[in-house]
């Protein structure tokens, strides 16, 4: 597989969509499986009053077209959704076999200090484990790998692979937390407690406050890192992952098969009740 670290242009759907077709043509000459790419790398982060003008809809020709190009090679790729009622997403789709195979929209929408995704886009309302050619995975964007219970959903339903597409920067307030380092804790968790692969790719770049860090990396399930781009510059990481290595490793230690769902349900469902459901 490719971990496409790459820059994109604010608000040029054109230009984005010409560059990710180059990578993509990079990734296979490479002979990887699969490629990812960063979140909303077909529009940019900042987009503000941009959103209405470069939203498209997930079946568009801009989609279908990077889909065509990468044939049976698999993609995943963010960009900004138009969805029915006008409604706006930060959505990341994975193509296979040259079509849409399955739409992931970000569920949790930054909306604090710098971010302000909440303003510009709707919240997702699902996640779903998706099977491919290559084995079932799972997408997550960005700030929903910072809720825990996400990709544990994930994997009781069956993803062997968490994907990550995100646009982190270096944090302004590097007294409240490194990014970097945030990061580097958060899949190795999730790798090594949910024994499955995970599967980082952020861009590079900057746009207004922001500078995008890079640091792009896949992460084992017994929690090493097995590839890592550089930080802060454009890079096409690639990788091979054996699936083999998720069985081997919940055989091991069979903790993802002792989830006790019903007895989570019931829990979550009394919080909700008591006035935690925002």
């Amino acid at each position: 597989m490719a971990l496409a670290q790459i820059d994109c242009l604010l608000g040029d759907l054109a230009e984005n969509l010409r560059r990710a077709k180059e990578v993509v043509g990079e990734a296979k000459d490479k002979g990887a499986d699969l490629v990812v790419f960063p979140e909303l790398t077909l529009a940019g982060y900042a987009l503000r009053e941009f959103s209405n003008e470069i939203a498209i809809e997930a079946q568009s020709e801009p989609i279908i077209s990077l889909a065509e190009e990468a044939g049976e090679m698999g993609v995943v790729v963010g960009f900004c959704e138009e969805g029915r009622g006008f409604h706006i997403y930060n959505s990341a789709a994975y193509l296979e076999g040259g079509s849409l195979l399955h739409l992931h929209r970000k569920l949790y929408l930054p909306n604090y200090r710098i971010y302000e995704e909440r303003k510009h886009y709707n919240p997702g309302q699902s996640l779903r484990a998706f099977d491919t050619k290559l084995g079932r995975m799972a997408i997550l964007i960005c700030n929903d790998a910072w809720q825990p219970f996400l990709p544990v959903i994930a994997v009781q339903d069956g993803a062997q692979v968490l994907i990550i597409p995100a646009n982190s920067g270096h944090y302004p307030y590097p007294e409240l937390l490194d990014t970097k380092e945030y990061w580097r804790d958060i899949t190795r968790f999730y790798a090594r407690m949910l024994e499955s692969y995970v599967i980082f790719a952020n861009r590079v770049g900057e746009e207004e406050d922001l500078v995008f860090l890079g640091y792009s990396h896949v992460v084992d399930p017994w929690g090493w890192v097995v590839a890592e781009g550089p930080d802060d510059e454009e890079a096409l990481i690639t990788v091979d992952i054996d699936l083999g290595n998720v069985r081997r490793r919940r055989r091991e230690v069979p903790l993802v098969k002792e989830a006790r769902l019903a007895l989570l349900s019931k829990e979550l469902n009394r919080l909700a009740e008591e006035g935690g459901d925002l």
